[in-house]
Order: structure tokens, then sequence, then C-alpha cells
């Protein structure tokens, strides 16, 4: 190794930058040099010698002696903590913690030995400050004054643990696991919508005793067709989509004069036989017809009472649903080639100086994307009311998506913490051999930290103010994240390293306040200890059955599942359990050229890890020694009241395996290969199932009814 290349990868690491992993496979693997410099000019920071690297340090150090206070303090309740604050040397300081409340506490000077240092011709000492533990939890406020120099900054106390669990107590819950958009009824506009969740909970917790609905990502994509199919893809992760507006249901369609009226009903004449297909769905058409609807109700004339609540809305989402209004209006006129000079250069940079003037002009459009959210807010509160009123504990479990589009609302919006010329990815695993891009730009860890993590705050408060549950896709993006280098390929990037402590400790704090249970995807590669942090922090993990093996790669017994967990058979990126004992999905990632190794290795590899789980099956009486092509629901039961005999908190039940389909919703590394997330629900025989006929359905009432006693057996 050169000099520059150690220079290079000593400095990756105090950054944060891994320079080397471990892969699946258990191979250790080196980060190419040329990654290692894109990542760091990514950071902010280029380096083309050693030189460089003494240049950065030196940089770093002068604007941490520079600042009095850190851009925010995040701690622990539970633990004393201890702030460093930097003054000029023997000057007088006074720090305290400000609460919510207004009330103040001056915080104790510690020892600090620090020796002073020189930063631009003065000479600068340090003091440390220590947070007592027993704060209440808050986002507050530390205050710094030394002489005539001040400081603030966000001081964030954070639970041990969240609790909300609790108050599952020992009953443990059934939910369902369903794809929203894919579940209409005769009512739909082609796609499954917010109405659709409100009665599919309604049906679950009334009819089956079901505690919870997971559905996927709501997160809005694009204001205007085409839009991305993927709801892992949004243009947002903070606003969801108008395409689940059930648009009679807004207030104003009851008070809309004829004509209005019937022009909606033409759109949804347009849209409807789309509700009877189950080949595909096309949100493009949908999302077209729903757009014409929304602008008739949006110009009907709302009462005192209603325009109050819509300022109400508006005030409490503050500035990000306004810019979040705004850059929908500039994307609409760009998709119709209007934008003007100055609006293009407004879109191009959120920071331009014609950005007020620009909101001024299109504020009529940016009213009814207001507008929209604010339908889309009510409609969830409606959905989550009448899960809980037809008996679910939890009612809706909402997914947040681990990154946005590079061209989207929050890739404008928050351009000054995301990470440009990088995607968000992952490194090769056994089901994706040749890695995934999933084309996400993502956080910078320094530039979250000095927004104080506010925009990661504002984000979890909208998605959870709807939300029983929240489930995190790829949990360990808090703790690491893949990033890869625009031109490279997958497998070619490197892990970025985030404050943990920060992210977790922060989404605790918003979950506790909301009474929201958190549910991580922890699945992938990880280090051990990662897990135990979590479960330390009140947050479950995700145990997927045929990937629970021990040490030898042999099935885990049910008593040695996790009990903080969301249990299930399978998940959106694998097929329905059907399709999944037929080897579907080994078939279909051959025809995509998607294997590394001979079909028939493949195929045989496959084969023999569901046997050794239909072995265990039967060990433990569950399913008969010898089971044929028609007993496929049988297992599929079986392999459900496996998981009802774990401890596990939650145990969900895909809605796929409820109603026997075997098409898979998403397939991994997959683009225009495969329709991807548009997928229709149908049963076995491909016939659609509506939300209505889930109420009667005798194949999720068989398959319900087991995980029920299933669980009275545990």
């Amino acid at each position: 190794m050169d000099q520059h290349s150690s220079a290079l990868r000593d400095l990756a690491r105090e950054l944060g930058v891994g320079t080397d992993y471990q892969g699946w496979d258990g191979a250790h693997h080196a980060v190419a040099d040329d990654t290692l410099a894109a990542v760091l000019r990514a950071l902010g920071h280029e380096i083309t010698d050693e030189h460089d690297a003494e240049r950065i340090r030196s940089a770093r150090e002068t604007a941490l002696w520079s600042r009095m206070l850190p851009p925010v303090v995040v701690v622990r309740e539970d633990c004393e903590s201890t702030v460093a604050v930097h003054v000029d040397e023997g000057a007088a300081l006074v720090v305290e913690a400000v609460l919510e409340d207004g009330s103040t506490h001056a915080l104790a000077q510690g020892r600090d030995d620090t020796p002073a240092r020189e930063i631009d011709g003065r000479l600068r000492g340090q003091a440390t400050f220590t947070i007592p533990g027993g704060l209440p939890l808050g986002w507050h406020r530390l205050r710094a004054r030394s002489g005539e120099d001040t400081a603030a900054c966000d001081l964030v106390v954070t639970p041990h643990r969240v609790t909300v669990q609790e108050k599952l107590g020992d009953r443990r819950a059934i939910g369902i696991q369903a794809q929203l958009y894919s579940v209409r009824s005769d009512r739909s506009w082609g796609i499954g919508d917010l109405a659709d969740a409100r009665d599919l909970s309604a049906i679950l917790g009334r009819r089956h005793g079901a505690d919870f609905l997971l559905v996927n990502p709501l997160h809005a994509s694009e204001p205007v067709p085409p839009v991305e199919p993927s709801p892992y893809l949004p243009v947002t992760r903070r606003f969801p989509s108008a395409l689940y507006l059930r648009i009679e249901d807004v207030a104003e369609y009851a008070t809309a004069p004829d004509h209005a009226r019937q022009r909606i009903a033409l759109e949804r004449a347009g849209v409807a036989p789309w509700n009877d297909r189950a080949d595909a769905l096309d949100r493009d058409d949908v999302l077209a017809a729903k757009l014409v609807a929304i602008e008739e109700l949006f110009a009907q004339p709302r009462s005192a009472g209603r325009q109050a609540l819509f300022e109400a809305y508006r005030a409490s989402e503050g500035p990000g649903l306004e810019d979040f209004a705004l850059w929908c209006a500039l994307a609409e006129r760009e998709r119709a080639g209007t934008l003007t000079p100055a609006q293009r250069r407004v879109l191009e940079d959120s920071s331009a100086p014609e950005l007020e003037e620009v909101r001024l002009e299109l504020s009529g459009r940016i009213d009814l994307h207001a507008w929209v959210q604010w339908q889309l807010d009510q409609q969830l509160t409606a959905a989550q009311a009448a899960a809980h009123d037809a008996g679910m504990r939890i009612g809706l479990m909402h997914d947040l998506a681990v990154g946005v589009t590079q061209q989207g609302a929050d890739a404008w919006r928050l351009a000054h913490v995301l990470a440009h010329g990088m995607a968000v990815g992952a490194p090769a695993d056994q089901y994706n051999q040749q890695g995934q891009d999933w084309g996400q730009p993502p956080w910078r860890p320094d530039a979250l930290a000095e927004a104080g993590y506010r925009p990661w705050r504002d984000m979890l408060r909208s998605l959870m103010r709807h939300a029983g549950a929240l489930r995190i896709d790829h949990v360990l993006g808090l703790f690491r994240l893949w990033w890869i280098p625009q031109g490279n390929r997958a497998s070619e990037g490197a892990y970025v390293f985030y404050d943990h402590e920060a992210m977790i400790g922060i989404l605790a704090l918003e979950a506790q306040r909301s009474g929201t249970l958190v549910i991580g995807e922890d699945l992938g590669t990880f280090e051990p200890w990662v897990r135990d942090y979590l479960a330390d922090r009140g947050i479950l993990g995700t145990s997927i059955l045929w990937f629970e093996n021990d040490a030898e790669g042999r099935p885990l017994p049910p008593s040695a599942y996790r009990r903080l967990c969301l249990a299930s058979v399978n998940t959106h990126d694998l097929p329905p359990t059907a399709g999944y004992l037929a080897g579907d999905h080994v078939e279909l990632r051959n025809r995509l050229g998607l294997l590394e190794r001979p079909l028939e290795e493949e195929l045989a590899t496959d084969e023999a890890a569901r046997q050794r789980v239909l072995d265990a099956l039967r060990a433990e009486r569950l399913l008969p020694e010898h089971r044929g092509e028609s007993e496929v629901e049988d297992t599929i039961i079986a392999l459900h009241r496996h998981l009802a005999h774990t401890p596990s908190l939650l145990i969900g039940v895909s809605l796929v395996d409820c109603v026997g389909e075997r098409r898979i919703q998403n397939q991994p590394g997959t683009d225009e290969e495969y329709p991807n997330w548009r997928v229709p629900l149908a049963d076995a025989e491909g016939r659609v199932v509506t939300v209505d006929a889930i109420a009667e359905d005798p194949r999720t009432e068989r398959l319900l009814r087991a995980v029920r006693e299933g669980l009275t057996e545990a």
C-alpha cells in the first residue's frame, strides 16, 4: 500500500467510512481506493495525496474549537452525560439547559485537562459540563454564555427504552401484511386506497381477530403521471400520495353541484374496469383521473369551519408542507413544459434568490397541493379510528422506506443534508448476488447532525401521527448505509456509519411521545450487537421463517425466536408462500439473469433449505410425513402454526397467503424486467380478491383461525 492509499484509508476510517467489510458468505472484502475517494468527496473532502489528509484534519479541528457548542446534543434520560464547550482560554462561562416548559437548569462544570489550542490567532480552551440524568424527555435547548459571546443548540433527551409494546401485555398480536394498492373494492378507482384500508382494517379486526394491518409505504410519488410504481422509491417520505385519496369521502363531494359530480363520475368510470383486472395495475391512469376529480372538489367553496381546519393543518405541518406543495407545483409545470426561467432556477436550487417570488406566483397551486395533503390526513385519521373501533389494539402499521428518488421533493428541499453523487444499496447477499442499487441519495451524517436531526424528527412526527406502529425498512441504515458512487456497480460501494445513538434515540423519543410501536426490519448482514442494542431500546426486530437458522443452518425451533419481534413466514421481496414452496423465486431469478450459480445448483440448494424447514414441521407434528401438491394450503397453515408457537410478540400473516396468491410482488435487482409493485391481489386460480370478499373468504378464515389457535397452544 503506497503512502497516498494509507493516508486515504486512515482518513476514511476517521470520518466514519468503512474501508473493508465482511460479506454475507463470511469473506473479507477491502473497499477500493477509488470508491473511498468518491465517498469522501461526497462528504465534502477532496483528497489527492497524503497532504490533503492533514489539511482536512486541521480544518475539522479548527471548526470544532472555533464554535462554542456542538450543533446538537442527544442524550438518554437514564444517563449522566457531558458536553464539551469551547471558549477563549480563561474566560468565564455559564451553561444552562432550557426545558420545553421554559424552566432553566444550570449545568455543573466538571474537570477538563485538555490543553488549550491556538485557533486562528486566539487561544481557545475546552470546558466540560455535566448534563444530569433524569431530565424530562423532549426537545430542549442548551445555552452558553462567555462574556459577549453566546451560543445555543438543541438538547434532545431521549428515553432509555420505548415502552409502547408493554400496552399489549401478555396477549400477543396477530396482524395482516398487505400491499394496499393491490387490494381493491368495487368502490375503488383502480387501486386500493385509504377507504379500502379503513374497510379492510374493520373486516380483519372484527371478523378475523387481527390487531394490526401493515401496509406498504404510502409516501408520495410524482404529482402528475407518469409515476414511479415502487412505493419504496418516493419523492418524499414525509407526506402520502394522492393516489390513496378516496374522492367520494372528501367532504366537499357531498355538496358539489351536479355537473361537478357528473364529471367526477365520468373519470371514475374510465378507471373502474381496473378493479376487475387480475393481471396488472395502472397508477398513471388512476392518478390522471383522480387529479381531475381533485381539481373539481378543490374549486368547491368551503365552510368557515372547514377553512379554519385547513388553516390549522397547514400551520401544524409548517414549512415542510409548504415546501412540498411548492415542489409539486413546480414539478407539474416542468412536466407540462411551462416553467418560467425563475421557476426553473428554483426547481434546480431550493435556495435560489427567486424562491419567495415563485412561491407567490404559484400560491394557488400550492394551496391545492396542501389541501390534498389535508384530505389525506383526514382519511388516515378515519382509517386508524375504524381499526380501533373494530377491535384492533394497534391498528395501522405504516412502513418507512429507506430513502427517496434523486430528483424528488425531499432531494430538492433537503439537499443540504443528502449526499450527492451517491446511491444507497446493499452488497451482494444470498438472494441478490450482484448487490443492489436502490438509486436513493443517503443522509450525510455530518450534515444531518449540523441540522440538529430535525429533518429526521419532522418526518417521524408526520408518519407517526396516524400510526399504531411504524416499520422501519432496513433499520440497519440507522447504523450504517452502503454508499455506491455514481457509475459504480452495486457491489463497488462502502459502508458509511451514522451516530446510531442519536438516530435511534430520536426515533425512540418520537415513538414514545406518539404511542407508536416501532419495528425494525433487521435482516441482512450486520454486527451481532446491533439486534441486542435495538432490543434494549425497545425496538422490535423482524424474523422471517425461512431465514431463521442456527449456526449449522438448521431451522430454529419456535422457542429460540426472539420475543421482541414481528415474525412472519415471508416478506414482500419473496413470493407468496405457495410460490416459494414451488421454487418460483429461483426460476424467476434465472429468467432475469440474476443467478451467479447454475440453475440446477441453485434449485437444489433452495429445495434442501425448504425441506429442512418442512422436516422441522413434521418433527413438531404440524405436517404429515408426506405432502402432496394438493396440500399446499395445509403446509401454509403449518408454517404459520409454527410461528404462532414462538414467543414473538407480533405475528404477521401476508394477505397473499390468506387468499392463495402465488405471484411475487417485487423482484429485487430488477426494474422494467418484471412488473414490480403492479400485481393485483388474486386467489390461487388467478381471480381478483376484493376487500369485501375477505370478510367471508373461507381460506382466509382457515389460516387466521389456525394462527389464533396456535397462540393459545404456545
